[in-house]
Order: C-alpha cells, then structure tokens, then sequence
C-alpha cells in the first residue's frame, strides 16, 4: 500500500488530544501545528481515520508543500505536482477552500482560481486531452498558507467530520460534535463514572459521551468523498472499516449519563437525536433547570456548554445564571466541573478560581474551558486471592 502524509485539522488548542487519538489508532505522528496533526498512514489510515476519529475536522492526502510570494510561484508549483496520480480523467476537481495567514498571496479567489488553472495544465499535459467533462467522481482540494508557505491537501472526508449524522435538530447555538467529544476526551471522565450536563440543548455533550462509552466510531453510520475512489482505495477498506467498528461496539453496558435543559422542547430534540445515534438507552433525559441540579453520589462530573450570553437579551441574565451553577456545584459532594464558556467573569460569579483554563477556539469565538477539579474516588479494593 502506497503511504501517504495525511493531515487532519482540528479545532485551535485541542491539538494535543487529535494527537493522542492518532497514537491510538496506530500510526505515527509527523508534527503538531496550530489547528492541525500531520501524521503518515495508506490508504487504510485514509479510512480508519475518517472512521475513527472524534476530534478531527476532516482527513486530508497532503498533495504538496511548497513557497510562494507571487501567483506565477503558485502557478508552477502548483503546476509541478502529480495530480494525475489522484485525480482520473474525468474527476471533478476544484479548491473548496483557500486560507491564508501572514502570506504575501492572500486573496482566496485569486489563489482558488489560479491553482485550478495550473491542475487543468497539468492534467492537459499528461492525458493529452484538451477538454475535461467532469463529471465523474468530486476530489475537492484545499490549500492553506502560513508565512508564504504553501499545503496543498486533498479532501477524503466531504461534508466535515463532526457531522456524525444524528444530529438532525439543534438548539440555536449548538457545540460541534467534534468539539463536544474532545471537551470530554479532556477530562477523567469514564464510563464507569457519574456525568450529567445540566444544558444539554440539543444533547451533543451526553451523546458523544454515550457514544463513546459504548464504543461506537463516530463516522460509521455517514458516508465519505473518499469512498468512491476506487482507483486509490479498495473498497473493501471501508467494508472492513465498518465490520471493525461493529465488532468493538458494546451496548450492553451500565451507565450513568444525565442530560437536563430548562427548556422540555429542547430536551425532545436530544432524545431524538440520542435515538438517531443508537444511544437513547444510554442517557437519562429530564427537563429540570440548573437550579435543581442534585445528584446522591460522590465523584461525578458536570461537563458542559452553558449560555455565553452572546445575544443581547441573555446578556441580564448571565451573571446570576453563573451564581446558581457555582452554589449548585458547591452542593455536589468530591465532584469535578467542566465547562467550556467565552463569558469572561465565570469564575467570579462561580465563585472558585478553576483548577485548570484551557483556550479553545470554537470557531472564531474565543472561549476558556474551565476545570474545576474533584477529589480522585478512592480505588476499588480488589480481592485478594
């Protein structure tokens, strides 16, 4: 099998846990950067990725890298790469997205439309055609700049990564999914555990967290640009992707997953969105607003995306809705709180200094994830034998 570099992009400041989670799969890791993992994998990976991971935004086939301070720089360098070996004669190809930061070459437009100029030339020369129909299979690029220099990748994924496919009805600022599993990948937090989110919205924080203490892969149930591929990845990868995520399923477990909204609309939607997911057994819902947030057991874990008060009408609201989490959280005997907020006096109205406050950019909004941290449970006896 052919190895290429791949790169998978993901939300700024969570780097470190995409990292991790390609360790896990298996493959080596080449570089961490600011917003995205670069590591080596075939064809294989291609699809193991797309399939597995849960904090990744997309997987690309790095195409080329190269430096460029003028369009006739991109053009020929461009030009120079082995698009052949990618794209057939009839695939329809076109750069879905241009980025670019601290680059002399900044216009999108201008960068998308003379890259695509330069693969027609390159393709031109190599299939000795003149004309392309393109009306085969679709092979999106996206080329990204930093400091004049350029990466060019190709798009297996399609539609983003974090659209696992159940999340058919949202709330009116919904987590994203990938972003969702890594807040929760970056506590403790395990099956075995207590955790409730007291604004669930549209449940995204519980399912994922079911999903996972079920072992479900996040991209089995959704489809990929990739897959119709055939000339670069065999079929029968996706089908043996798919087999192996079945096969480490395990449904039949207890667990403790509480997902409240104040809003018993909102509270519909999760639990339609749970059952799209597979996981509705998995998760209790209720209707119940944060100030009866109770819970008997010891060392449990609130994760959550409560209100940032962005919208002028919350705004009032916001500073007491902040006291009643900090006294309800207070009342919660050993346990730890996570929540992920871009309000800049939480910690004030929590009334608790967090343990720990990590950035994290959800999109372009600028938010903290703050750690409020438990006592560890005592371990479990084992019995001696």
């Amino acid at each position: 099998m052919k190895r290429y570099e791949l790169i998978a992009p993901c939300h700024f400041g969570l780097e470190s846990v995409l990292k991790q989670e390609i360790i896990d799969l298996g493959y080596d890791v080449l570089k961490v950067e600011d917003g995205r993992v670069l590591f080596y994998g075939d064809e294989e990976a291609v699809v193991r990725a797309n399939t597995g991971l849960r904090t990744a935004e997309r997987v690309l086939i790095r195409i080329g890298i190269f430096h460029a301070e003028t369009y006739e720089e991109l053009f020929q360098n461009t030009k120079a790469l082995p698009w052949e070996e990618f794209i057939p004669k009839n695939g329809k190809f076109w750069v879905a997205k241009a980025a670019s930061v601290k680059s002399k070459l900044f216009s999108p437009s201008d960068i998308q439309s003379i890259m695509k100029k330069a693969m027609v030339e390159r393709l031109k020369m190599k299939y000795k055609m003149e004309w392309f129909t393109e009306d085969g299979e679709h092979y999106p690029i996206r080329v990204f700049l930093m400091k004049d220099e350029v990466t060019i990748g190709l798009d297996t994924t399609g539609e983003s990564l974090h659209k696992r496919g159940y999340r058919k009805l949202t709330a009116k600022a919904p987590i994203a999914e990938n972003l969702a599993a890594a807040l929760i990948m970056l506590t403790p937090w395990n099956k075995e555990r207590i955790l409730v989110d007291p604004f669930c919205g549209s449940g995204t924080i519980p399912i994922e967290a079911a999903m996972m203490a079920a072992n479900i892969a996040p991209g089995m149930n959704r489809e990929f640009t990739a897959r119709q591929w055939e000339h670069l990845i065999d079929k029968k990868l996706w089908y043996e992707a798919a087999d192996e995520a079945r096969d480490e399923m395990h449904m039949d477990i207890d667990t403790d997953i509480q997902a409240y909204d104040i809003d018993p609309e909102m509270v519909k939607i999760a639990r339609a969105n749970a059952q799209l997911a597979g996981v509705e057994e998995l998760i209790h819902f209720q209707a119940r607003p944060v100030e009866q947030l109770s819970h008997p057991k010891k060392y449990g874990f609130i994760i959550t995306n409560p209100p940032y008060g962005e919208r002028l009408e919350d705004k009032e609201s916001i500073p007491a809705l902040y006291r009643t989490i900090g006294d309800r959280y207070r009342a919660l005997d050993s346990w730890s709180m996570y929540l992920i907020t871009s309000y800049e006096n939480a910690q004030t109205d929590i009334g608790r200094k967090a343990d720990k406050n990590r950035k994290i950019y959800n999109g372009m909004m600028k938010t903290y994830y703050y750690q409020f941290l438990g006592p560890r449970p005592p371990k479990k006896k084992t019995e001696n034998h």
